[in-house]
């Protein structure tokens, strides 16, 4: 099917599949990039492309008559470009999954994270060139993950089951209903040492949300792993700096871990902190990467136990995967503490979730509880 508008643009449509698929619309002014994405996503026995559009404007025209659960957005076009177009879209549709597309650059990422402030679920950084774009498997992988990922949110929000009576499990999402979250008992006048926060996809916003709910400085340093690659995490870093009370900088090599202050894993880069000649220092390396991620959480975590060994708060927030999870398992096993953000409030509850269905939490919370249940138990309070 094509629906020409007034100016002769087209929406090239064609539904394939069933109603269980996930149905994506592609907006990109390049039709060759129309079509390789749609013929990628079209592999994908569980994605349907619904239709695909050159500009905003026809993106808008679309939602009109096709079903979507997620768009894959093109910053800049013609006539309506994807920032015009992003929060018009979510006005037709507030629960739409929009994954930004933009260029590896450093313009390309301060538009991202302010597309990601207005209700962009997640991005994808794309190549400079056409050629560079047909060749790269990496985008091709995160796309095709990132739509499956949202589309999945999208379609199943996973309805809650009541709590037990007895008050010892968190709701139970029915898509999990094989899977108790069985909360664990905070040690006893527990006060940690440092603070580990981990996010992924919609993790930019729940960062913001969490930082700007720190009412006041820590006593204790914070170390934060976000999936990203370099350049998104710096800009990301004096982001949140403005909207929090405590200092936050994308962590540099060898610098020593200080009390009160938020350390960002840079992209591209795992972060440790190790412990040496009586104080302890950031370590950044590029080893491998783990659960097909650098940074990764779970590198960070092992570290955090090594150097601290107990006493650690541990916050796991809105992504895709199941980075975190092995990481956790040591910082309960050492006498530590998991926060997660709940499903309802999560874009993906892949990592909180996995953490969750684990039985490795003491508690399972809303992203608005989740400041202020860490600066209770940062100054020593119960949970």
């Amino acid at each position: 099917m094509t629906i020409a508008n007034a100016e002769g643009a087209r929406i090239e449509g064609g539904i394939q599949g069933g109603n269980d698929k996930f149905k994506v619309l592609i907006v990109d002014d390049s039709a060759v990039i129309r079509g390789l994405v749609g013929r990628w996503l079209r592999d994908e026995p569980s994605i349907s492309v619904v239709a695909t559009a050159s500009n905003g404007l026809i993106a808008l025209e679309a939602l009109d008559d096709h079903e979507v659960d997620v768009v894959i957005l093109d910053i800049e076009m013609p006539e309506m470009d994807g920032m015009t177009a992003l929060p018009m879209l979510l006005r037709k549709d507030p629960d739409l999954k929009i994954i930004m597309s933009s260029t590896l650059t450093a313009d390309g990422a301060a538009v991202t994270l302010r597309a990601l402030s207005l209700g962009a679920a997640d991005y994808v950084p794309k190549p400079t060139t056409t050629i560079g774009l047909q060749s790269s498997d990496n985008f091709r992988q995160q796309l095709v993950e990132k739509v499956k990922a949202l589309g999945a949110a999208r379609q199943d929000r996973g309805e809650l089951e009541p709590a037990s009576k007895d008050g010892d499990t968190a709701p139970i999402p029915r898509l999990y209903a094989d899977k108790r979250v069985k909360l664990r008992l905070a040690p006893q006048a527990f006060k940690p040492q440092i603070i580990a926060v981990g996010s992924s996809t919609g993790g930019p916003q729940a960062l913001s949300n969490f930082f700007s709910g720190l009412k006041a400085p820590l006593e204790v340093p914070m170390v934060v792993t976000q999936h990203m690659p370099p350049m998104f995490t710096k800009l990301l870093a004096g982001h949140l700096a403005r909207l929090s009370k405590v200092p936050i900088t994308e962590a540099v090599e060898g610098e020593a871990v200080e009390n009160g202050h938020v350390y960002l894993a840079p992209g591209d880069y795992h972060l440790t902190v190790a412990a040496e000649r009586g104080k302890k220092v950031i370590r950044l390396n590029q080893d491998p990467p783990e659960n097909f991620c650098r940074p990764a959480l779970d590198v960070m975590l092992r570290s955090v136990v090594h150097s601290y060994d107990s006493s650690i708060l541990t916050v796991i927030l809105t992504g895709m995967g199941s980075d975190g999870r092995k990481g956790a398992e040591a910082v309960v096993e050492s006498g530590g503490v998991v926060i997660a953000q709940d499903q309802a409030t999560s874009v993906v509850w892949g990592m909180p979730g996995a953490v969750a269905t684990a039985g490795l939490c003491s508690a399972v919370l809303p992203l608005e509880d989740v400041a202020p249940a860490v600066m209770r138990i940062a100054s020593g309070e119960a949970l």
